[in-house]
C-alpha cells in the first residue's frame, strides 16, 4: 500500500498544531481546568465572604466598652503580632462561630486603620 507523501507531514502538523493551541490556551488565553476554576471560585467566595464581615468587626470593636484599651494593646503590640492581638478581643469572631478568622482579623486590623507600631 502506498500512502500519499503529504500524509505524514500533515500528521506531524497537526500534532505539533494540538500541542501549540493547547499551550497557548492554558498559558495565554486563559483557559483553566475543573480543578483550577473550583479554586478560583473558592478563594474569590471566602475574600468576598471577609470583604462582607469586615464591618461587623468594625461594629463589633465601636460598641465594645473596652475599646480603648484594647486598641492600647493592640497598637502596643509589634507589627507581626498585632493580628493576634486583635483576635484576642474576640472582635475576629463572629457571632455564632467558635474561634476566630485570622484572615478577618488582618482585613479587620487593616479598616481600623491604626498608626504603625
Amino acid at each position: 500500500m502506498n500512502t500519499p507523501e503529504w500524509l505524514k507531514p500533515g500528521i506531524y502538523g497537526g500534532i505539533v498544531g494540538g500541542i501549540a493551541v493547547t499551550v497557548i490556551g492554558f498559558g495565554w488565553a486563559g483557559w483553566s481546568t475543573a480543578g483550577g476554576a473550583s479554586r478560583l471560585a473558592q478563594t474569590a467566595a471566602a475574600e468576598q465572604t471577609v470583604a462582607a464581615l469586615v464591618p461587623v468587626c468594625l461594629a463589633m470593636s465601636t460598641t465594645d466598652p473596652e475599646r480603648v484599651s484594647k486598641i492600647a494593646t493592640i497598637q502596643q503590640a509589634t507589627s507581626p503580632r498585632r493580628r493576634d492581638a486583635l483576635i484576642a478581643t474576640g472582635w475576629a469572631t463572629m457571632p455564632g462561630s467558635d474561634a476566630p478568622n485570622r484572615d478577618l482579623a488582618t482585613a479587620c486590623l487593616a479598616a481600623l486603620e491604626l498608626p504603625a507600631a
